[in-house]
């Protein structure tokens, strides 16, 4: 989508408002997902061991969540045909599910 205005199903244009702190954006370095028969629940977090901060849940329902993996998928392979092959992290060691260095 863009960032200002996508397209429905009738094409006529949808304006979507923002606030500048929901464009300022919000970093995070973890996410938790978890889901039950109606959603899918994503919790972003920041995590600087001993704290993490929840900066954002997002609850979907399950078409919609798939819906959002293709397009993310779909995203990744126009990045990287532009830029190059992104090498996957490696998975962070944890303690109770929080990373240590």
């Amino acid at each position: 989508m863009d960032n200002q205005q996508s397209q429905n199903s009738n094409n006529k244009a949808l304006q979507i408002k923002a606030t500048d702190e929901v464009l300022a954006g919000k970093y995070s370095n973890m996410v938790q997902i978890s889901h039950n028969r109606e959603e899918f629940v994503l919790d972003f977090m920041t995590v600087l061991p001993p704290v993490g901060t929840l900066n954002s849940r997002i609850i979907m329902s399950p078409g919609h969540y798939k819906r959002m993996i293709k397009a993310m998928q779909e995203n990744l392979q126009r990045y990287e045909s532009n830029f190059g092959v992104v090498k996957e992290s490696d998975e962070p060691k944890t303690i109770h599910g929080f990373p240590v260095k």
